[in-house]
């Protein structure tokens, strides 16, 4: 029986990831970066404590994303309260966990074809 998940054509698939950034169909990233069904782009923060509202200002368009994966590198920390508020006023949940498994989640989620954002710091 084959496991492997059917992601739609066209998406953004996170290969691989590691202490200095990520592989995500097909190119790779140097550093943090944001991952979205259709499009990947570097990410500006390059800790947790540089996160801020602003800096999800790609995915803050009405219904285009519902849930915001946010890889915190190697260990998972928690999103301030006002930052995950802010985010639920865009319709947006949030959840934080390690890189690795914010990775694995979100590419499980695309498969699902849920709209779905991955911000993620690499392993450092």
């Amino acid at each position: 029986m084959d496991v492997t998940p059917i992601i739609p054509a066209g998406r953004q698939v996170i290969e691989s990831y590691g202490p200095r950034g990520f592989k995500v169909s097909g190119i790779a990233y140097d550093g943090a970066i944001l991952v979205m069904p259709l499009a990947s782009q570097a990410w500006a923060p390059q800790t947790m404590a540089e996160v801020t509202l602003a800096s999800f200002a790609p995915i803050l368009a009405p219904g285009e994303v519902e849930i915001l994966l946010l890889g915190c590198g190697r260990r998972m920390m928690l999103v301030p309260a006002e930052l995950r508020q802010a985010l639920r006023g865009h319709g947006i949940v949030t959840d934080a966990m390690d890189t690795g498994a914010a990775c694995r989640t979100y590419n499980v989620l695309l498969a699902e074809d849920r709209r779905v954002a991955a911000a993620l710091l690499p392993l450092m």
